[in-house]
């Protein structure tokens, strides 16, 4: 059997009715999904079980199952027509545009995400970005859909990828720190407004623990509805507001905003990439997955 195998193709016929038939477990509704008739589909399981010489399916008079080598060979069989599918499909993007939706925080798609689009836009341009955001993205199941969003790595029914932690920095302008006679102390955050986002309520008295200045009350100041507000107001030397570092990386290496101390506070949660368990990658998903890593690859090198 061996050397047979080898030496000529599985035929693929029988190899799809067998996989529709082992996900329906029916030779009736094979037929249906096929468009043929159920003694076509018992002929094709039939030549297949002859081709290899083992039996796939335990025949009763009202139902199948699957033998122990159909058990074995269906999820090969599935994840082999997978990649003929991937393939396919990215092949045949030529002519078309393959349309991708992403879902991110807001602060995320402003700050970070739409400065760089156009570099994506020049490299892929058959891969049209559809972008929304929100305070809490979701995913969509039932769309060609990647989110990005903050979280600990575990989200229901999503396959996660880590892409950058959340690391906390206070940021300001240059000019603010000028006065400063000890420029590394948090103690001169005394004398400056304090900048907040009320979607990171807690991040200044997390940061402000850390470094141990208990005595700076950690929600004076002001606030506002998310850190895009905050970062401007701190771009207008209004005050200082708390970055996130991945976030305000491009404002500190353009010398718009500076980082007045060196410490940075990690949290216990990360930026990820999320697709739904329920839906295949597609050719699009994975050019910007590949994309986004190394854009935050080199953000943070």
């Amino acid at each position: 059997m061996g050397k047979r195998m080898r030496g000529r193709r599985v035929p693929l016929n029988p190899i799809r009715t067998f996989e529709v038939a082992a996900r329906c477990l029916s030779f009736t509704a094979a037929a249906k999904e096929l468009n043929v008739t159920q003694v076509a589909v018992s002929r094709q399981i039939r030549a297949l079980e002859e081709y290899l010489e083992v039996s796939l399916f335990e025949r009763s008079h009202r139902s199948i199952r699957l033998t122990e080598n159909g058990q074995r060979l269906f999820p090969a069989i599935n994840r082999a027509l997978d990649d003929i599918d991937g393939a396919v499909a990215a092949v045949s993007m030529r002519g078309r545009r393959d349309v991708l939706s992403v879902h991110t925080h807001t602060t995320f798609g402003q700050r970070w995400l739409i400065p760089r689009l156009q570099r994506f836009h020049d490299r892929f341009a058959d891969i049209e970005i559809r972008l929304t955001a929100s305070a809490h993205p979701v995913i969509d199941a039932r769309a060609n859909q990647v989110v990005i969003r903050t979280g600990t790595g575990r989200f229901d029914g999503c396959d996660a990828e880590f892409l950058a932690p959340v690391e906390l920095i206070p940021v300001c302008t240059k000019a603010l720190t000028k006065s400063w006679k000890v420029k590394s102390s948090p103690a001169n955050l005394a004398r400056h407004t304090l900048l907040h986002s009320l979607a990171r309520p807690n991040d200044w008295a997390q940061w402000l623990a850390s470094v141990g200045m208990t005595t700076i009350d950690a929600t004076r100041g002001l606030k506002f509805e998310n850190s895009v507000l905050a970062y401007e107001a701190a771009l207008q030397g209004i005050g200082v507001a708390m970055g996130v570092r991945v976030l305000v990386a491009q404002y500190l290496r353009l010398g718009s905003l500076v980082a007045p101390f060196p410490h940075v506070l990690p949290l216990d949660l990360g930026y990820y990439l999320l697709v739904s368990k329920d839906r295949r990658i597609s050719p699009g998903i994975k050019v910007f997955r590949d994309w986004l890593r190394d854009e935050i690859s080199a953000e943070l090198s």
